[in-house]
């Protein structure tokens, strides 16, 4: 009858600890089945699952690993294992895995843990937790709360993924958190191409309403975005609208309003670890070419699509120009790119705040809700709400340290 070994080692790391406890293991033959290994602020941690070698007995490994053990001055907790416990273990290996980021500024005990209790009443139960945020300084400004992000490892199937996000949501809003569960599959990390809306998501400015004060029309035209925006109005009704009132302006104004508009906080260091991941990128906008092509040659962007600003004798028509790049659009554009690119929809990420990106959010592999608007922070599957865009490339499991 076949039986195993599990052995789980704690004790203060030191200099060739893990080397003389992995000959420990490999004394007599025995087989290495599973072995995981961490080290945590000195303190280590090795498990390992091991099989005797033939004509070895299960209790005679464990006898010479607790020996190993008190000869290093770590402690072992060795426990023998029957043929039935192991492919209850093996079988496990195969159920799904989650990954919940858990996204904020000064992580707390406390959100840790209402959001690993939301997950274990769900059916999911924490598997490990690591840290991507970089530590805290203690040499900063007091006033600056750092950023705080873990990702949580989740292992089962959620008994209603529905009921589960809704919770989460919840807890997001009462914490003053952002909450992403996604499936641990192999696209999380292996993603390629990321496309943005501007206006008020690359930019802190809708274009459009800072075009509308220059005409001397800007509440009548702010109220109608806001609407567009909220999803309670047509998009592309509404942009027409909006492009009749600004009929007549003078293009002399737009150079000062290009030369005022601010990146979002965190733009510059998410496209800059996307190009360093060797991501594509591109503006999908419903705002218009003209301010889109100064943010893609700040940031360094692959493609734009968004508006054509319509001009006769140095004033704005008030004619929209077709095809008006309205939500329908935006996903149209994001399945070209993908294909242009040799890509799957899930190698794909969309980042937007208006009810007119819903679309793209939902066809990417990973949609995410830019402090967005109400409507739109609760249809899409991810937002990010607390921290900058630099929040997107935890999203993707990348550690603050490697940027």
């Amino acid at each position: 009858m076949r039986e195993f070994v599990l052995i789980n080692i704690t004790g203060r790391d030191r200099p060739g600890l893990s080397a003389a406890l992995v000959e420990a293991l490999a004394e007599g033959g025995a087989s290495l089945l599973d072995i995981a290994q961490a080290v945590a602020h000195g303190a280590l941690t090795l498990t390992a699952l091991v099989e005797p070698a033939a004509g070895s007995s299960a209790e005679s490994l464990a006898e010479r690993l607790v020996q190993a053990c008190e000869h290093l001055g770590v402690q072992g907790d060795v426990q023998r294992l029957d043929r039935q416990a192991y492919e209850g273990w093996a079988h496990a290996q195969a159920t799904p895995r989650y990954l919940l980021s858990l996204l904020t500024h000064g992580l707390t005990a406390a959100q840790l843990h209402r959001v690993s209790s939301i997950a274990s009443g769900y059916g999911l139960e924490v598997e490990r937790i690591d840290r991507l945020s970089a530590p805290v300084r203690l040499d900063g400004n007091p006033a600056h709360v750092p950023h705080g992000c873990v990702d949580i490892r989740l292992q089962g199937a959620p008994v209603d993924p529905q009921a589960l996000r809704a919770e989460l949501l919840e807890a997001a809003r009462e914490l003053d958190v952002d909450i992403a569960l996604q499936l641990d599959d192999l696209y999380r990390r292996h993603r390629r191409l990321a496309v943005f809306d501007m206006d008020s998501t690359l930019i802190q400015a809708e274009v459009i309403d800072e075009l509308a004060k220059a005409a001397g029309v800007g509440e009548r035209v702010s109220e109608i975005t806001e609407r567009a925006m909220r999803g309670e109005l047509d998009f592309r009704a509404s942009f027409k609208e909006r492009m009749a009132l600004l009929k007549g302006l003078d293009v002399s104004v737009l150079d000062e309003i290009g030369a005022a508009l601010r990146l979002t906080d965190g733009a510059e260091e998410l496209f800059a670890g996307l190009k360093r991941l060797g991501y594509k990128t591109a503006i999908l906008s419903g705002g218009f070419t003209y301010f889109a092509k100064q943010v893609q040659a700040r940031l360094g962007i692959d493609y734009v699509f968004a508006n054509e600003l319509q001009v006769e004798d140095g004033k704005c028509t008030g004619v929209a120009v077709e095809p008006i790049v309205d939500a329908q659009r935006k996903a149209e554009l994001l399945r070209e790119l993908a294909a242009r690119e040799g890509l799957s929809l899930e190698q794909t990420i969309a980042v937007g705040d208006g009810a007119n990106d819903l679309p793209m959010l939902g066809i990417a592999g990973l949609g995410v809700a830019f402090r967005a608007k109400p409507l739109v922070k609760a249809s899409a599957r991810h937002a990010i709400s607390t921290l900058g865009l630099e929040g997107v490339l935890y999203l993707l499991g990348v550690e603050e340290r490697l940027l």
